[in-house]
C-alpha cells in the first residue's frame, strides 16, 4: 500500500483546473512529516511507516514522548500516526516527508473529525421528515414512532433518535489533487474535506485494487 501524509486543513477557495472549469477546493498544509518509527515483520508483525506532524516545545510534551522523539532525532510532534506500507526499505528513521509525495491529478482519500454539531433531534441528525405544522398539531419536529406496544415492548437497537452529532472520524474518498506547492508544503484538493479550519487531516493514497492484484 502507498504511503500518505499527516496535514493541517487551512480553509477552502476556488481555482480553476486543467479544463478551464472552476472548482472548490481545500487548501491543505501537507508536512513535513519527520519519520519516527519503522515497524517490521520481524520486530512488530507488520509493517508499516509512523509519521509525526506539527512540531511542539519540549516543555509541553511528557517523558515518553520527548525519549521516543529523541531516539528518532527530531523534535517532539503533536500528532503521531501510522501508514501501512508493503516495503519499508525506502525509509530511514529521522526522514522528513513533505508535499512532493504527492503530484497534480493523483486520487487521494482525506481522513479527519467532522464538526460537532452538538446534541441534535432526529430532523437534523437524521433528515427525517417533520409532522403538521397546522390544525392544532403538536407534533412537530418530534421523533417517530418508538415500535410495538404489547410485543416485543421495546425499542429496536439502531432506531434513530436524537442525539450528539458530529464529531466523527470520517472518510472522503476519491478526491482529486489540483495543485501542489512543495516549497511551502501546501496542496490544493477538489471539494470539500472534514473538520474545521486548522484541523488535523490524515492524507491517504488512493489504493487501486485491480493493479494491487495484478488484474
Amino acid at each position: 500500500m502507498p504511503i500518505g501524509l499527516l496535514g493541517k486543513k487551512l480553509g477552502m477557495s476556488q481555482m480553476f483546473d486543467e479544463t478551464g472549469v472552476l472548482s472548490p477546493v481545500t487548501l491543505i498544509q501537507a508536512g513535513p512529516c519527520p519519520i519516527l518509527q519503522i515497524k517490521t515483520d520481524e520486530t512488530d508483525g507488520y509493517t508499516s511507516v509512523q509519521l509525526g506532524f506539527d512540531p511542539k516545545a519540549e516543555r509541553k510534551a511528557n517523558k515518553p514522548e520527548l525519549n521516543h522523539a529523541k531516539k528518532a532525532g527530531v523534535a517532539p510532534v503533536r500528532i503521531i500516526r501510522e501508514f501501512r506500507v508493503d516495503e519499508v526499505d525506502t525509509y530511514q528513521v529521522g526522514e522528513s516527508l513533505n508535499a512532493s509525495l504527492f503530484e497534480v491529478g493523483d486520487t487521494v482519500d482525506i481522513i479527519g473529525r467532522s464538526i460537532g454539531r452538538g446534541f441534535a433531534g432526529p430532523i437534523k441528525r437524521h433528515n427525517q421528515a417533520t409532522g403538521p405544522n397546522t390544525h392544532g398539531s403538536m407534533y412537530h419536529r418530534r421523533p417517530g414512532s418508538m415500535g410495538q406496544s404489547s410485543y416485543p415492548s421495546r425499542t429496536f437497537k439502531g432506531k434513530k433518535l436524537a442525539g450528539q452529532m458530529g464529531a466523527q472520524r470520517t472518510t472522503i474518498k476519491n478526491l482529486k489533487i489540483l495543485m501542489v506547492d512543495a516549497e511551502k508544503n501546501i496542496i490544493a484538493i477538489r471539494g470539500s474535506v472534514p473538520g474545521h479550519k486548522n484541523s488535523y487531516v490524515l492524507i491517504r493514497k488512493k489504493v487501486d485494487l485491480k493493479k494491487a492484484e495484478g488484474k
